[in-house]
């Protein structure tokens, strides 16, 4: 195959058999539970079958072409049971919001983005409702809140909501780029020059969520990234990893990485021998790159 046929595959969109995709969460060293949650899922049109006189149906494409991926990681505040459940119940909500509006993906290439982002934004705002009415009902009113970072790929682009602290992070051609904005109390300070990155990275603020699915307020931040380029990484962590493997350590990973269940592993041993302090959550997914 010549060079250029090469380059014109690489930007051509990828079959099912071509995403390399992987998660895994770990309690961490410390805490006894795990209030960290995953998903990763593909979203495609479905027949359903409910009467026929045709003897096989094999013969019938039931699943159609694929959507979407979904790449979603939640991180649960507050008492063992409470950050469990509101992590469950954002996890829920997010994905039955997505399967019941498959309209909505549709939608991201038929029609205006703001439509789509209109459709994800309210996915987060259902999340955040679940959960203070599970607080409210089950809980004697206990407070409990999850952080949500969620990476939708509708086809070249990465449509990214978040929530909270855990982060999205981008890697191409050597670079690797932080998609999400952590909504902490220390990220406001930088923001507003009170405080440095260097500061912020060791003050008791830099873990106090501002914005948080189930608390008080609930922000949802929403993020478009070109991901036609075959081999780039999507990476979604909980700050279980982040507390203990600095943003060049990630990208030295995703440098030599083989494949995204080696580079998950590979992070998730440096999280643990840094300290494994709470709950540690890596999602990656990818195309797989053209021989």
């Amino acid at each position: 195959m010549s060079t250029a046929s090469i380059e014109t595959l690489a930007f051509v969109r990828p079959r099912d058999d071509e995403l390399d995709l992987f998660g895994i969460t770990h309690p961490g060293k410390v805490r006894s539970s795990n209030q960290d949650q995953f998903l990763l899922c593909t979203v495609h049109p479905q027949v359903v079958v409910h009467g026929t006189s045709l003897s096989d149906t094999s013969a019938i494409s039931l699943r159609g072409e694929r959507v979407a991926t979904v790449m979603l990681v939640a991180d649960g505040v507050g008492g063992s049971a409470d950050g469990t459940e509101a992590s469950r119940l954002a996890t829920i909500a997010v994905t039955e919001y997505f399967a019941s509006a498959m309209k909505c993906w549709h939608a991201a290439g038929a029609s205006s983005d703001q439509e789509f982002t209109d459709a994800l934004r309210l996915a987060a705002v259902e999340a955040h409702r679940r959960v203070k009415e599970r607080s409210a009902t089950a809980f004697e009113g206990r407070k409990m809140a999850t952080t949500l970072s969620v990476g939708i790929v509708v086809w070249p682009w990465l449509y990214v909501v978040q929530v909270g602290d855990s982060r999205c992070y981008h890697y191409q051609d050597g670079q690797l780029r932080q998609v999400t904005r952590d909504q902490t109390l220390a990220q406001e300070m930088i923001d507003r020059g009170a405080l440095t990155p260097e500061r912020a990275h060791n003050s008791p603020l830099n873990h106090v969520l501002s914005s948080a699915i189930g608390a008080d307020e609930a922000l949802p931040e929403l993020s478009r990234v070109d991901v036609s380029q075959r081999g780039c990484i999507t990476l979604l962590c909980s700050d279980g990893l982040t507390k203990h493997v600095s943003d060049a350590e990630i990208a030295e990973e995703c440098a030599r990485m083989t494949n995204c269940e080696q580079l998950c592993r590979a992070l998730m041993q440096r999280a643990l021998d840094g300290g494994g302090s709470d709950n540690v959550t890596i999602v990656a997914g990818r195309a797989l790159p053209l021989e």
